[in-house]
């Protein structure tokens, strides 16, 4: 491995060129050939649950664990694709620039990158910041329409992740709501209406658990929308003793779509993503539909103008006997998740951010001041 300074901080380039920010308590590699957060490890600890796609990336730009969906996500038109638009849009299909850093500031490592996407004519920002001290990384990006126009778009954050973190034991937990199989029949594939985490099976509508994934992957895909203000996911591996979760505002991501993968029966890639649509069809077939229960399948961005959207990851290590996150909330300068099957007060939900919240011996604690960049 081969490493140049840049900014105080260091480019690794291990035939990929790769930011590493490197804190106390955890590790996070950023890929500059498509975006992608690549890594996101606890210290000392070489279990990276966003490993997936590292061993197909090849030497150009491609996606890779968690991979930012820009200008759209999943199909181009076939006009579109003809004229070299890519499934989920072009920003894990650039390379991207470093503007500044890592650099350490007042408790955090910070990185500043920027991508331009020639076809969609938009530009993304992202500021990185990975705290000193605990496996808390926080990220805001700003999408800048470059055009004279104004045009519809979408962003989809799209964390996907893989073995070995990922096996028949991985459970994956949200405060999802409404739901629906994305690949059901148009006009109206959210009938029939399901609730996280239910799904069902396309042959047969058989039920199906979505919170885990062995054998078949029948849905592959499924949609769901939120009730509170935040959005908070978790996928936890007990065995492995590991859990990686993101929290966002359901203002900036109002969908969660939950993609699953196997082959042979075992699992390969789990999509963990959320954003500002559920159906994965090209710009035509979206406007066509245009809201599933009440909220919009995509977002307008005017000419010159630039939207702002933050989120967060984190990592805890949990116990063997981890059956999975029943709450996640935000108190008193406290990360907090609560297990499955933790007694204690269910009324109090992800909202409940600023409110006295009582803690009971098995919650998972973290001390983050501010959930996102202010």
């Amino acid at each position: 491995m081969t490493a140049l300074q840049i900014a105080g901080g260091q480019v690794h380039s291990e035939q990929r060129p790769t930011v590493l920010l490197e804190g106390n308590a955890a590790v996070a590699g950023i890929d500059l050939l498509g975006g992608s957060i690549a890594d996101f490890r606890l210290r000392g600890s070489d279990l990276n649950p966003l490993s997936w796609g590292r061993d197909r990336a090849g030497d150009g730009p491609a996606a890779m664990g968690h991979f930012l969906c820009l200008d759209r996500w999943a199909s181009a038109s076939r006009a579109e694709a003809d004229n070299g638009m890519p499934g989920h849009g072009e920003a894990s299909k650039v390379a991207w620039q470093v503007l500044r850093g890592p650099e350490r500031s007042a408790g955090f490592i910070e990185f500043e990158m920027a991508a331009t996407l020639p076809l969609a004519n938009f530009k993304v920002h992202r500021l990185v910041r990975l705290a000193e001290d605990a496996a808390f990384l926080t990220v805001r990006e700003k999408i800048e329409n470059k055009g004279k126009l104004g045009r519809i778009y979408n962003a989809v954050q799209h964390p996907t992740i893989g073995p070995p973190f990922l096996d028949e034991t991985t459970v994956v937990d949200a405060n999802a709501r409404q739901g629906y199989m994305a690949y059901s029949p148009m006009p109206h594939p959210e009938v029939p209406t399901v609730l996280w985490p239910e799904a069902r099976k396309l042959d047969s509508w058989e039920p199906v658990d979505m919170r885990y994934l062995a054998g078949d992957d029948d849905p592959t895909n499924a949609g769901y929308r939120f009730d509170s203000e935040h959005g908070w996911l978790t996928a936890s591996t007990a065995g492995k003793g590991l859990l990686i979760g993101y929290i966002w505002k359901t203002a900036d991501y109002p969908w969660l779509n939950i993609w699953r993968s196997s082959r042979a029966g075992k699992p390969i890639a789990r999509g963990l993503e959320f954003g500002t649509t559920s159906l994965p069809l090209p710009p035509a077939a979206l406007v066509a539909k245009g809201r599933i229960f009440d909220l919009p399948l995509f977002e307008y961005l005017d000419a010159s103008e630039t939207v702002t959207k933050d989120y967060a990851a984190f990592l805890f290590e949990v116990p063997p006997e981890y059956a999975g996150t029943e709450q996640v909330f935000h108190v008193d300068g406290r990360l907090v998740l609560r297990p499955r099957g933790t007694r204690g007060d269910r009324g109090l939900a992800v909202d409940a951010f600023s409110a006295p919240v009582s803690s009971t011996e098995a919650d998972l604690t973290m001390a983050v001041d501010h959930l996102f960049i202010h």
